[in-house]
């Protein structure tokens, strides 16, 4: 996809600029033209893709500026050269720059657009007419806006969202790495609704939310044996605690407030704690059996975040802006210490798809090297601990990575990450990796786990070093103890009599807490 960039400005100055400063423009303007623009251009681009004052006007105390460009030193950035140069030179005329308008700016952009491919809806936007294969965007920009390089974030959002529109006509990006074979399977129904029959598990009064009785608790803190014994305690791994409310500075940094925003679920704060504040809300209810949600909404400031929709960001403001020792690489840690949230919308289904859950989350970082070391290290316990001891019919594939899921970005990690020479021959090891576990009475696969190496995305949004000035490199994987046990009781059904042996020794003997009448 082609871009041009067409701006019409004005620099203002405390004067009227006079006659005899229009030879000193012209000279800065052909200066800035030959030389000041072509700064950092790589050699062989043409003119037309560079920037380049087209033309200029003086008028009172205003000099108007029209500027035209390619992608290279586009004519935000040329403006902003230019300013730099203009100012000093006309200062022996007594001139002081004062101030900058936008006239107008609008981009050119060419490509062949697909047919599900949607303008953003922003309120600096004037206008996006298509004709064609060129869709030309008129803004309303202010010098701010410029200096904050909002044009090229809209470019690049436009480009993401026409590679998503492309991609949205393909298959997901997934190749098979593995699979396991068939295995034996012990049960043809759906766990979820055995584990309500049998008082596993019961609706809670949220939707997509779950209360686990002793016998589905157990079996999670079977899990969790299982994952601290051969995973977690062989690889070293330490336990952290992690927030599980996430501000929107986090959100930031880490990527998701790209597109994370239909999934999360919001956390507002009380306008105050003071009781007469809020008395007539409770008084309200006491009277009426109701809570006065629209009262509470007046009395409530707009969300500052949300509740923990993925446990690896919140790690990051722990050594945001550190640069972390060599002798103490690579970090190896993890949170188990609660819950995390997700609006499904109409996607729940049984103890796999809910908008509560409960995982295990395993962080890594160091090097490139060290960190797909590590990665290739959880895979092979990953497959012994699915074979030998769940006994599990299982694949993995390598897919779409999950950040560029939740940023709402397509495309393959490489276009995403940037790879430093001494970083590049792992380059083709970011991505994600997914375990899949059959379910037998469906037919289908279900996604029960996962290993990404993210790359440099966060140290880089969180501005972490590393001392010998290697780049620095991240990985996560998270067990989700609701999915490890819609797979497992799918395949080996509720009675431990006909679970591995492994599994049914660290889960024991059920106890019946609860008899109803």
């Amino acid at each position: 996809m082609s871009v041009r960039f067409n701006l019409d400005a004005g620099l203002l100055f405390n004067a009227d600029i006079p006659a005899e400063a229009a030879a000193t423009v012209e000279k800065m303007v052909g200066e800035a033209n030959k030389t000041l623009f072509r700064k950092g251009v790589p050699a062989g681009v043409p003119e037309d893709e560079i920037g380049r004052i087209e033309d200029f006007s003086i008028a009172g105390s205003v000099l108007g500026l029209r500027i035209r460009s390619g992608p290279y030193t586009r004519a935000h950035d040329a403006l902003f050269r230019f300013r730099k140069l203009i100012a000093p030179s006309l200062g022996k005329f007594r001139l002081g720059l004062r101030d900058m308008e936008i006239r107008s700016f609008w981009i050119e952009m060419r490509g062949e657009f697909p047919e599900g491919f949607r303008m953003p809806k922003l309120p600096f936007i004037l206008s996006a007419d298509r004709s064609g294969d060129t869709l030309k965007i008129s803004l309303r920009m202010e010098a701010a806006d410029l200096e904050n390089k909002v044009p090229d974030r809209l470019v690049r959002l436009i480009e993401e969202k026409f590679q998503s529109a492309t991609y949205g006509g393909k298959a997901e990006h997934w190749e098979l790495i593995f699979s396991s074979g068939p295995k034996r399977t012990m049960n043809d129904s759906d766990p979820t609704e055995q584990m309500i029959k049998q008082g596993w598990i019961r609706h809670a009064l949220s939707r997509g939310q779950w209360i686990h009785g002793p016998q589905s608790v157990r079996l999670w803190r079977t899990f969790e044996k299982i994952v601290l014994d051969e995973i977690i305690a062989p690889l070293g791994f330490t336990e952290m605690v992690f927030p599980k409310l996430t501000p929107w500075e986090v959100w930031k940094k880490s990527g998701h407030a790209k597109g994370v925003y239909p999934e999360i679920y919001y956390v507002c704060t009380p306008k105050t704690r003071d009781p007469e504040y809020w008395e007539d809300v409770g008084d309200y209810f006491k009277v009426t059996g109701e809570v006065p949600v629209d009262m509470i909404r007046e009395r409530i400031d707009g969300p500052i975040g949300g509740l923990c929709y993925a446990q690896c960001p919140s790690f990051w403001p722990f050594v945001q802006g550190e640069t972390i020792a060599n002798d103490c690489l690579p970090i190896r840690v993890f949170d188990r210490s609660g819950t995390s949230h997700r609006y499904e919308s109409g996607g729940i289904h049984g103890i796999e798809r809910v908008d509560e859950f409960h995982r295990m989350e395993i962080l890594w970082l160091g090097t490139a090297e060290q960190t797909v070391g590590i990665a290739d290290r959880l895979h092979e316990a990953y497959m012994r601990v699915f074979e030998n001891i769940l006994e599990l019919e299982w694949r993995c594939a390598r897919v779409t990575p999950w950040f560029m899921a939740q940023e709402g970005m397509v495309g393959t990690a490489q276009d995403t990450i940037t790879t430093p020479s001494e970083t590049a021959c792992c380059a083709d090891r970011v991505g994600t990796t997914d375990y899949e576990a059959l379910l037998p009475y469906s037919g289908s696969w279900l996604e029960f786990q996962n290993v990404s190496i993210n790359g440099n995305k966060y140290p880089k949004g969180f501005s972490v070093k590393i001392q010998s000035g290697t780049e620095c490199w991240s990985g996560c994987s998270g067990i989700g103890l609701e999915r490890w046990s819609a797979s497992f009781l799918a395949q080996k059904g509720l009675d431990p009599a006909n679970w591995p042996e492994k599994v049914a020794k660290i889960y024991g003997e059920p106890e019946e807490i609860f008899r109803f009448m």
